[in-house]
């Protein structure tokens, strides 16, 4: 794989990660390309993970530059998306000049699934089912964005630790969100974080990436959803991504340049 489209690094609220470490990693690993895509998402831990802009932006053209002759470094971002920040979300989509942009969903409802308290008064169901539409009603809200970021999101952090799920007990739903993906020209990622944390899954699952290929999704990224600046890092788990891209029926993978798809072969 020449390119890790989902990295973090400091200036994401939950990543330490040195970006000239970061990318230093991807240039030992042969990569020809990678996107730095840290996080902006409001009212999150007391907006622990609003991007300082200005900083991002002092910073990116210069790292860019430093590296321009090893690899090209694109200027990303993974924008947590919310029905109560429509309008500002969109002003920074179109007053910065992304390479690539990925939609997230990190809050259902206000509440993000990765605390406990989403899911006291939730079955598992429930729970992923209210994660689902939250999913399903952003597409209704928002455009600007390349592709919809780990669409499972939610399931890392059932309070049952099993993290896993069966397509078919969620595919009216699941079947609506990548139509309304593909309708609106947009793509998903491949999320191999959770094989860093020894699971055998990745996010989503490779059942929901076959159901996309057969729904006739073609764009799809690869991402390591990194935060650190390690081995362990930058494309860790890529061969079993490109495994179950295979196996889903895909002869290629996406990257982005200027918000541009790029296809490239497996």
């Amino acid at each position: 794989m020449i390119s890790d489209s989902h990295v973090h690094t400091y200036f994401s609220g939950d990543s330490q990660a040195d970006i000239d470490k970061v990318i230093e990693q991807a240039i030992s690993k042969g990569m020809q390309q990678i996107a730095i895509t840290d996080h902006h998402d409001f009212l999150i831990e007391n907006d622990r993970f609003v991007l300082d802009f200005n900083k991002y932006n002092e910073v990116m053209p210069k790292i860019k530059d430093k590296y321009k002759d090893k690899i090209t470094v694109l200027y990303g971002i993974e924008l947590g998306l919310d029905k109560r920040f429509v309008n500002e979300l969109n002003e920074i989509t179109t007053k910065y000049d992304f390479d690539f942009i990925i939609g997230s969903s990190h809050i259902a409802n206000g509440i993000d699934p990765y605390f406990k308290e989403y899911w006291e008064n939730r079955s598992i169901h429930n729970g992923m089912m209210e994660y689902f539409e939250s999913i399903y009603e952003n597409l209704t809200l928002f455009d600007n964005f390349n592709i919809y970021g780990h669409i499972d999101y939610a399931i890392r952090y059932t309070p049952d630790g099993t993290g896993t799920y069966e397509y078919k007990e969620y595919s009216d739903i699941l079947d609506k969100i990548l139509t309304t993906i593909i309708s609106k020209g947009k793509g998903i990622e491949i999320n191999t974080s959770n094989l860093r944390k020894g699971l055998t899954y990745t996010n989503p699952t490779a059942e929901v990436i076959k159901k996309y290929k057969e729904l006739g999704g073609e764009i799809i990224t690869i991402g390591s959803d990194s935060h650190q600046d390690d081995e362990n890092g930058v494309g860790f788990g890529f061969d079993v991504a490109r495994n179950i891209l295979s196996e889903a029926g895909f002869k290629h993978y996406n990257t982005f340049e200027k918000r541009v798809a790029k296809y490239h072969d497996l």
